[in-house]
């Protein structure tokens, strides 16, 4: 997709030593986020915190951006697990099994999300830094292609680019409102998963009324 940068080229490590490095700078990187946020986190503070020398965190990662990358990478795979693990649960049941756990998979998401280290930096990266756009994007594209395979399943004829649209504007929708819940103090988050589900689920019911048709 044109203007949209390219991912790191650099890849995860393999051994299980390298692997706790890894992890550990990432962990670090997170509590520091949301500490100090997106401007003033540096490899330097980075390294101090994790008790590493400058070199040892470059061998993984070049700058912070790289850090901040791998950061929301890590986010959006326990977010797209939390997926796999909903669609493997209900898919069999069908368009109205999965329709009626819409809320379910919104909640489970939130879960996760929070538990991340600097969770709300993170997403706040993934919108604010050019250079992270792609992360969010192609694990959204990702969820979609998922979504659209589980009910395209049980409706073989219906127009699957039409699906895939739809299901893409209602994803959208969901992290947005996810994300409200990290600033907005006057609503509760029973309230927003519960009326965004009702919205996923009249979007839906509306795109089988259409055949998926535009």
């Amino acid at each position: 997709m044109a203007g949209v940068p390219k991912p790191s080229k650099r890849s995860r490590p393999k051994q299980e030593r390298a692997q706790q490095t890894y992890e550990l700078l990432l962990d670090v990187a997170g509590e520091l986020l949301a500490e100090v946020g997106i401007e003033r986190i540096s490899t330097n503070m980075i390294c101090a915190r994790a008790g590493l020398t400058p070199p040892a965190l470059y061998r993984y990662f070049p700058d912070k951006y790289a850090v901040l990358e791998a950061l929301g990478r890590r986010l959006m795979d326990r977010q797209n697990a939390v997926l796999e693990a909903w669609i493997a649960r209900h898919v069999d049941g069908g368009i109205e099994a999965m329709s009626e756990h819409v809320e379910e998979l919104m909640e489970e998401n939130a879960a996760v999300t929070r538990d991340e280290p600097g969770a709300v930096w993170i997403l706040r990266a993934l919108h604010a830094t050019p250079r992270l756009v792609h992360v969010r994007l192609e694990s959204h594209r990702y969820v979609t292609d998922k979504l659209t395979e589980a009910y395209v399943r049980h409706l073989p004829d219906i127009d699957r680019d039409a699906l895939w649209q739809r299901l893409r504007l209602g994803i959208e929708l969901g992290f947005a409102a996810d994300e409200m819940l990290y600033e907005e103090t006057r609503v509760s988050a029973e309230m927003v998963f519960r009326s965004v589900a009702q919205m996923l689920r009249a979007q839906m019911a509306q795109t089988l009324a259409e055949g998926g048709a535009d």
